[in-house]
């Protein structure tokens, strides 16, 4: 490393630290003993932790864990099948009025998220989708499949016309081509806009505080919520709940990082 380049390297570790911070600052508070953190000195470090955060969060919140991953897995489900034929219409596909419809997708993301809460909540109650699964997941969706549509379009456009052109000849119909040839080639947009659904739906509270009452079922980010009013004093607890529901979405951005950043960067050359 050159010399010259230790200002900036040094700078560059700062700043993520101080980003990684808060991220550290629960972790230790999760291992704290109960009220530690009440003191005027709480400790900077963990010594002498104590597990007892972890084994009441995983008795109180495992069920919301599970029905977290339970909404987030049937959102990327329902939004990739909205949105993958969608954009190989929009993409490939002479659609009259297509370019009408990705504004009003781009205007769509724009509606604030209380106002289709609230109204989704007048219609899910007449259907009778309130403290159900689907419900939940089709209110998400409604927020990531526009996104998933316009990404999804967005690296479509830029596959060349010959694969396509070339499938056509050989006699596969639109169907056909879509699932042999487009489906393929787009596995990392395909992950990216399924990763961004998924974390999406996981950190969603908006739609899970309005949707959902506790009685049949509620989100881990409801959960926590709850959880926090109930048990104001019990930070370690509480903290052990944050460490636990934040583990799914590393692992996730983790194992599929090459993917994402693949998946955005092929779409940005052409359009």
């Amino acid at each position: 490393m050159k010399t010259a380049n230790w200002p900036r390297t040094a700078a560059g570790v700062l700043i993520v630290a101080v980003l990684l911070f808060p991220l550290y600052w629960m972790v230790n508070a999760s291992l704290q003993p109960s009220g530690a953190l009440l003191r005027p000195d709480p400790a900077f470090f963990p010594t002498g932790g104590t597990l007892d955060g972890y084994r009441k969060a995983l008795a109180t919140q495992g069920p919301n864990l599970l029905s977290s991953v339970v909404v987030a897995a049937g959102t990327v489900l329902v939004s990739l099948l909205v949105a993958a034929p969608a954009s190989y219409a929009l993409a490939q596909l002479k659609v009259r009025g297509g370019p009408v419809l990705v504004f009003v997708l781009l205007i769509v993301q724009m509606i604030p998220g209380i106002v289709m809460a609230n109204a989704l909540y007048t219609v899910f109650s007449n259907l009778g989708l309130i403290d159900n699964y689907l419900g939940l997941v089709l209110a998400d969706s409604t927020a990531t499949i526009p996104f998933a549509i316009l990404l999804l379009r967005a690296f479509m456009i830029s596959v060349p016309k010959e694969l396509t052109e070339a499938s056509r000849v050989d006699g596969a119909g639109y169907w056909r081509t879509f699932f042999s040839i487009i489906l393929p080639v787009s596995r990392n947009a395909l992950v990216t806009a399924g990763l961004f659904a998924f974390l999406f739906a996981w950190a969603d509270f908006l739609f899970a505080v309005t949707l959902t009452t506790g009685q049949s079922f509620e989100p881990i980010t409801v959960g926590i919520y709850r959880f926090v009013g109930n048990q104001s004093a019990d930070w370690n607890g509480i903290m052990a709940t944050a460490v636990l529901a934040a583990i799914p979405a590393a692992v996730l951005l983790v194992v599929a990082q090459r993917y994402v950043v693949a998946g955005l960067t092929s779409g940005a050359v052409k359009d």
